[in-house]
Parts: structure tokens; sequence; C-alpha cells
């Protein structure tokens, strides 16, 4: 059945240079405060930049006609489409040097558009660079280089639909250029949701997910969107396929998974039937403290191989703890959370619980479990959403949706903050761990010569290994930001492959992954990759750099 275009709008103005909404960054007076928490930096903020204060020079070619109304060259709209929103990236747009700035930015509306698109671009040497909300944090959507004559942003977010919805096998035919909220939007009517809710919902499409391999909030069970996927249908220079809609398939290699985390260099994403979910409406949270972060790594280890599938399992060491406020006295904080949409989730809080107390934790402040309401906005995980389990769950789930402007607040004031992830087995996560506050934090100290902080969080949990995801901040130096981030991501990539742990676990490999994937991926596996590329690429115009030269 046919499902309403409609979803929700707003008259927000987003940053071209920044995370999220314009209304929403620290002011000036909250820079300076962020700042004060690191020793070294600015005494004032560096200026919010402007377009107009960027130089921007003429397109390298011209549309067609019959494409002409599919771009534009607005120079605000350039700029925009030049990045992401890595750290690397707004520190470069505060110093006015975003990089190369697309010459052009196409919006289609349907899949022979996108055919359309890209023929034109073949034949004309012009690069293009698949575009949904721009959040790529690994320099996934920006051109490096001078092979291409010109550069074509193709944003996705004119194909936002959901298109039809089968109730009787649960799933829906979605365009990928549909935004978090815009899809849930659609489906809400329905009693569905997705249930994939990344730290940037607000600002990313269903395209960009299936296209890096997205990681979701939830921590156990289906951690990724790639267990979602029925089927998709591809745009490539070679032609375009969709592949058959089936519950699983034991028929060969599996086409999907040739181009979910392919990046947009194998091809463009345009449609996905993607598996649904009833609407939770049981929910339950709490908190643990622990003083030993050994015996927290311990429970949360028991916890994933209960079977008891908590949708939050989020283990913040003592840092990260203070930092977003769920604890100020040096203690660890495991986050648990549980929703269903057919029985309360109440015993299963306590089981999880008991378990964490067994292992030495300390009960919050107490727990929340609502039967019968309805998940918060959009669809959230229930520690997301609803009135506050406790104090620190409050106090993090907040902290959660404020960080990424924080961290832009920080960058002002001309602090260098970088963010990964990772994944490893049981057996190597905590020296992992140990390894990288120690040995990524000495990189960071001697790039700057200031006292830096080192982070951790677990965001998923599996029964054989854990997802850490770290946070280094340190004080830079004024012009030199890029390269002491350069010399931090190259110090935390060695550690990451001197562990065996994966460069990425959720944000995928990008330009500033490239080295630590090309070291990770089997050589007769790179040799494939280049077949396929050569074979559906033969121009060599989809987001060149990315996965393979």
């Amino acid at each position: 059945m046919p499902a309403s275009p409609s979803g929700p709008v707003t008259s927000r103005t987003r940053s071209w240079w920044g995370w999220g909404y314009t209304d929403a960054h620290p002011d000036d007076a909250e820079c300076v405060a962020l700042g004060a928490l690191l020793p070294g930096t600015l005494g004032r903020p560096l200026p919010v930049p402007r377009v107009a204060d960027l130089s921007i020079g003429r397109p390298g070619v011209t549309p067609p006609t019959a494409l002409a109304h599919l771009v534009t060259t607005d120079p605000g709209v350039r700029a925009a489409h030049a990045m992401g929103k890595a750290y690397r990236d707004v520190i470069r747009a505060l110093r006015g040097r975003p990089g190369r700035i697309p010459d052009l930015v196409a919006r289609p509306t349907d899949d022979r558009e996108v055919a359309d698109l890209l023929d034109w671009a073949g034949g004309r040497g012009v690069a293009v660079i698949p575009f949904g909300g721009g959040s790529s944090v690994v320099g996934g959507v920006e051109y490096r280089g001078d092979a291409h004559r010109a550069v074509l942003s193709l944003d996705l977010t004119s194909m936002d639909r959901v298109l039809e919805v089968d109730t009787l096998s649960r799933s829906a035919r979605i365009q990928s250029g549909a935004l978090g909220p815009v899809l849930e939007a659609q489906l809400r009517p329905h009693g569905f949701t997705l249930r994939h809710f990344p730290q940037s919902f607000e600002f990313s499409t269903l395209g960009g997910w299936l296209a890096t391999r997205a990681g979701g909030h939830y921590a156990t069970g289906r951690t990724h969107i790639d267990d979602f996927v029925q089927s998709l249908s591809v745009v490539t220079p070679a032609g375009t396929g969709t592949s058959w809609r089936l519950p699983a398939s034991g028929a060969g290699p599996s086409p999907d998974r040739l181009f979910l985390g392919s990046e947009g260099a194998l091809g463009v994403i345009t449609e996905a039937w993607m598996r649904l979910q009833e609407r939770p409406c049981h929910k339950a949270s709490a908190s643990v403290a622990f003083a030993d972060f050994q015996q927290a790594l311990e429970a949360v280890r028991a916890i994933a191989r209960s079977g008891l599938s908590p949708a939050n399992c989020r283990l913040l060491d003592p840092g990260e703890a203070l930092l977003s406020g769920a604890s100020h006295h040096g203690s660890s904080i495991l986050v648990l959370g549980f929703e269903s949409a057919t029985s309360p989730v109440d015993s299963r809080l306590a089981s999880a619980m008991d378990l964490a107390l067994a292992h030495g934790g300390r009960s919050g402040r107490g727990a929340h479990g609502e039967r019968g309401g309805h998940s918060g906005r959009d669809g959230k995980p229930a520690a997301d959403d609803g009135a506050p389990a406790d104090t620190a769950v409050s106090a993090w789930r907040s902290a959660f949706l404020r960080m990424p402007y924080l961290r832009d607040g920080l960058a002002r004031m001309g602090a260098v903050v970088e963010t990964f992830e990772t994944a490893a087995t049981w057996d190597r996560v905590p020296a992992l761990i140990d390894a990288v506050r120690t040995e990524v934090g000495a990189a960071a100290t001697k790039a700057t010569g200031h006292p830096a902080t080192v982070n951790c969080r677990l965001t998923h949990v599996y029964p054989d290994g854990a997802a850490p995801y770290f946070t280094v901040a340190v004080a830079g130096r004024p012009g030199d930001e890029v390269r002491i981030w350069d010399d931090i991501k190259a110090a935390a990539s060695e550690v990451l492959h001197r562990y065996r742990a994966t460069i990425t676990h959720h944000h995928a490999v990008g330009r500033d992954h490239r080295p630590g994937y090309d070291l990770q991926r089997p050589a007769p596996f790179a040799l494939a990759l280049r077949a396929a590329k050569d074979a559906l690429d033969p121009q060599s115009i989809l987001n060149p750099g990315v996965l393979i030269d």
C-alpha cells in the first residue's frame, strides 16, 4: 500500500560548516567556558565562518540543458556540500580552508535522473560524490586531488519518500534520500518503525546508512543497518539493478553485500526494501555505578551473553561519565535500557541489574519502567526518551545529543577533538582500551605540548566482543590543528592495527580511514574490489579515493 509522502517540516537552518542546526551551536560565552576545561586553549573563540569569506570559483563545467533544472551553482549550497562534519572538516572551515568546493550540486528526483547525471559526468570526466545528510566524520563526502576536471555533489535528499508499505511482510520500500525524521514520520501512521537511530539520526539518510554500514543506537541484537535490508536498488555507470526481495537466501555471494558499505564508490543506492518493526510501548531503564572499570567490563560481558538483549548497554569510563554529568565521583557508569512492542520489560531489566550487581556494581537512584505507553520522539529508544530513569541516565541522554555541538564549540577555542570507534573480541578489549588511553594520550601531548584527555565508552556489545568508542581532547596550536589531528589519527590507527581491532565499527572508511582499511582487508578481497570498481565505474568518477584508488 502507498505511504504518505509528508514528513516533518522545520524552518530551522542547518549549519554549512558545523554540526546540526545553527541555533543550537554554543554561543561565544559557552565556547569560552568549554575552553576553560582544557589548559592552553584560545582566549576567545574563532569567529563563525561565513560563506562570503570563501574563495569560490566559477564552475569548471556547465550541465546540458536537459539536466540544468536539477543542478545549482549557488555558492552557499556548494560550500555546504564541500565536506562532512568531522573535526578535521570543522576546523578547516573555521580557518577558511574547506578544501575543494564542488562545481555543481545536483538534486535528482528518481533513478532515471541519477542515471542521466552519471552518464553525463562519465563522458565529461566529472567526479560524482554521492551526498545524503552530509554527516560523514571520515572524509566520505569530499573530493581530494585533481584528477577530474570538475566535481559534482549528488544530493539525494529530494528522493525521500516511503513508496510502499507491506504490512503482511512488515517491510517498506523507501527512497534512499529520506532523512531519519522524514522516514520515521511516514512509517508512524502504519504503526511501524525502522528502529535505526544513529547519533546523526536527524542529519543522515537511509542511503547514507546503507552505503556506510551504519550502526544505530541499539547496543545488542540488530546493531547495524545491514540487518534490516531485504533488497537494494542501485544505479551504476554500467547499469541499474535491483536485488530480489527475500527474507533470506543462500544463492551465492549476496548482491546486497556488494553495495552495503561501498560508500558510493561502486554505485548510487536509490531505493531499499527495509524490514520494519512495531513501535515499542514497554520501556524500562536504569544505571549502575562501578568503582572498578575492569569489573564493569566483566558485568557488560555477562549481560551481553545472557540473552536479555538490552536496547541500551552503554558503559562510560570515569572520564566519560564525568564529561556527560552521569557521575562526579570517579565511577564508571553502565546505562541499561530495555524496550518491547509486545510485553513488559521490567523483569529483563531486573535480571540485567542482578548481573551487574553481582560483578560489583551499585544501583543508581532507581529504575524507571513504563507499561502501555509510547516510544518517544521519532520512535527513539527507551533510554533516549520519556521520563528519566535516574539522574545518571538523564544526564547521559542529554549529553549524548548535545556532544557534537560541544565539540564544535571546543574547535572554536582551538582545541583538537578526535573521536574514533572500533571493535575487538573480549580477550583483547581490556588491553586495547589501556593501550589507546596510554599511547594515543601520549601522542596528543607530544604533538601539542598540552595534557590530553582520553575517554572511553562501550557503545555496542556482543557475546564475543565489544565496540569501544574513544574521545581525545587537547588544546591545539593555532593554525596547526589539522596536522595535530592527523598525528592523533595515525597513532590511534597504529594501536588498533596492532591489536587487530577494526579501523571502524560504524563510522565507515571514507578517506581518513583508508590507511587502516588497506591493512585490514585481505589481499585477494582487494583484488576483487578493484575488479568490481573497474567493471561498474569504468571512468572512475564515483567518489574517487574512497575504499580503493
